[in-house]
């Protein structure tokens, strides 16, 4: 896993840079602030996804734990090795998916069986190179039009619960609103923060969700239906790989760093599987957190942003040790107000999401075609629309090519 530690200290574009400036505490401080901006932006979108596949709050719980503990650990042991700022992530894309899927047929026991498939074909794109590659040459307008119909649900929720609940849901859409404009960094976690409060003055939370402060793991015995590893593993996959692992390598090539690709994605999804089976849905590399400890906002120097990576993976191991009291807490609030807090983190990916679908003409009718038939709902033979999105926007594509 160590690569040439000349490699970290090239500049984009392979200038060399001198260090100059910084101070100890820098990758301290852009390692603690990554943890919890990724956490406070996410964890609603990822309880709500595993919730929406069938899982019990105690499954939920030990879900959020298990991603956030296998991300902190793997992010220490991957960063400490290579020497290079590598940080991991939770699928929020795949959370993102779940709830749009909803629970498949035979519980989350199926889903789990699908987390376990999707991390293995992780694994075999780390191994074997021309499955990789094949991976890598599905048409990014297609990755990006499946993504944005996934989003696009939840996304709408923070104009359905102000229309619902105004009194609950304005102030946080406010709040984020305001921070976006002059703290952009923290506008999700502020807008959590906010709805934390609402919820805090308007509901009484359960005596259990202090008394389960602490999450339990708990093992699900994973189940392989032919809907959910279609319209789960494959899905969740693709969005994984497309929208979470290439943009992550992307920073850290951006920045300088270049790792080697196989071993991080075996890495991943070994992590992923082991997450799997007490409700983890899947770890990648991160691709937005990932730019505060892969930048000079860690050290000016390249070969010293490494420990960003390390204290962002330590913080994220003492956060998921809470992820008991947090599960209970977004059970007892309103799930609106819940999605509305998670459709606010996922407007910025589903922005991103439409501009690459939509940016060449000549592929934008059949990303257009992926698009609506992955927000349709459209389920057949127990399988997903997502995947059936994909499959109606390659269809559109091969015929556009086709030579008479």
């Amino acid at each position: 896993m160590r690569t040439d530690t000349s490699s970290t200290l090239d500049a984009p574009g392979g200038v060399t840079v001198a260090p100059r400036g910084g101070s100890a505490l820098q990758p301290v401080a852009a390692g603690v602030l990554a943890a919890i901006v990724g956490f406070a932006s996410a964890f609603t979108v990822v309880l709500q996804g595993l919730t929406a596949a069938g899982a019990t709050p105690a499954q939920a719980a030990s879900g959020l734990l298990a991603v956030c503990i296998g991300q902190g650990l793997l992010a220490i042991l991957l960063s400490w090795r290579s020497k290079l700022p590598i940080s991991i992530a939770w699928s929020t894309p795949g959370a993102a998916l779940l709830v749009a899927t909803g629970m498949p047929a035979g519980g989350f026991a199926a889903a789990v069986g699908a987390f376990l498939v999707a991390a293995a074909l992780v694994v075999v794109a780390g191994l074997w190179r021309p499955f990789g590659r094949l991976v890598t040459a599905i048409p990014v307008p297609l990755a990006s039009a499946m993504l944005a119909g996934v989003l696009l649900d939840l996304c709408l929720a923070p104009a359905r619960a102000v229309g619902a609940m105004p009194l609950l849901a304005l102030p946080v859409v406010l709040v984020w609103a305001l921070a976006w404009r002059f703290a952009r960094l923290y506008a999700v976690p502020l807008a959590v923060v906010a709805a934390l409060a609402m919820i805090g003055l308007t509901t009484a939370v359960p005596p259990e969700a202090f008394a389960h402060l602490w999450p339990r793991p708990v093992f699900i015995a994973p189940a392989f239906t032919t809907g959910a590893l279609v319209g789960i593993a494959v899905p969740l996959f693709i969005v994984t790989m497309a929208s979470q692992n290439v943009p992550g390598l992307a920073v850290l090539n951006a920045n300088g760093y270049r790792p080697p690709v196989g071993p991080l994605f075996v890495a991943t999804g070994v992590t992923s599987g082991l997450a799997a089976l007490i409700g983890g849905h899947a770890v990648n590399l991160s691709a937005i957190t990932a730019a505060l400890c892969a930048s000079a906002e860690a050290h000016p120097d390249p070969a010293r942003r490494w420990p960003a990576a390390v204290v962002a993976g330590a913080v994220y191991v003492v956060i998921g040790l809470f992820a008991g009291f947090a599960a209970a807490f977004i059970a007892a609030s309103p799930p609106l107000l819940i999605q509305a807090v998670a459709g606010l983190a996922l407007l910025g990916s589903l922005g991103g999401a439409l501009s690459t679908a939509l940016a060449r003409e000549e592929e934008r009718l059949p990303a257009v075609v992926t698009f609506v038939t992955t927000v349709s709902g459209l389920s057949l033979f127990g399988i997903g629309a997502a995947f059936w999105g994909l499959v109606a926007g390659g269809a559109m594509m091969a015929l556009g090519r086709l030579k008479i």
